[in-house]
């Protein structure tokens, strides 16, 4: 008989301060409450190493804050070359971070590697990376990434 193996996650931006951790939150959040937090395991990180250590960015935070859960103990790292064998599904929050990912799996990865959109809810377009802009934009992300990790934990059912 196999083991069971959790689905392993990882969600990639640029830098992991703001799309990433907070879609890692948002799953988190609604795997929770779909009686599903231990079923898998879930990472963020970025194709760059800018803001390594940092918290996520403030207007991260707050958006995860008003909508009920918290990601302030999650701390911004740059991918490793180890992530492409430890994840089974790597997320890339738009076309940029999926062309660098492919660049950099180098086809030693054993992971899927795969734009968010395209494969949660099949429309093929990025997630914006709301860090130049204000308040609102980190409410628009918020929203496709509910869509896309609801859609995501259907899929993994």
């Amino acid at each position: 008989m196999t083991p069971n193996v959790k689905p392993s996650l990882l969600f990639v931006c640029t830098g992991n301060i703001c799309r990433s951790p907070l879609a890692e939150g948002v799953f988190l959040d609604l795997a929770e409450k779909a009686g599903r937090a231990d079923a898998f395991v879930v990472d963020s990180a970025g194709t760059g190493g800018w803001h390594e250590g940092e918290l996520p960015d403030p207007r991260s935070r707050a958006v995860a804050r008003a909508h009920g859960f918290d990601i302030s103990n999650q701390r911004a790292r740059k991918i490793r070359a180890s992530d492409f064998q430890t994840f089974s599904l790597i997320l890339a929050m738009d076309r940029g971070n999926l062309a660098q990912l492919n660049q950099m799996s180098r086809s030693a990865s054993s992971a899927q590697i795969v734009l968010f959109n395209d494969f949660t809810i099949g429309l093929s377009k990025d997630v914006p990376d709301p860090y130049y802009g204000g308040p609102g934009g980190f409410e628009d992300v918020y929203d496709m990434l509910v869509a896309g990790c609801q859609s995501l934990i259907s899929r993994l059912s």
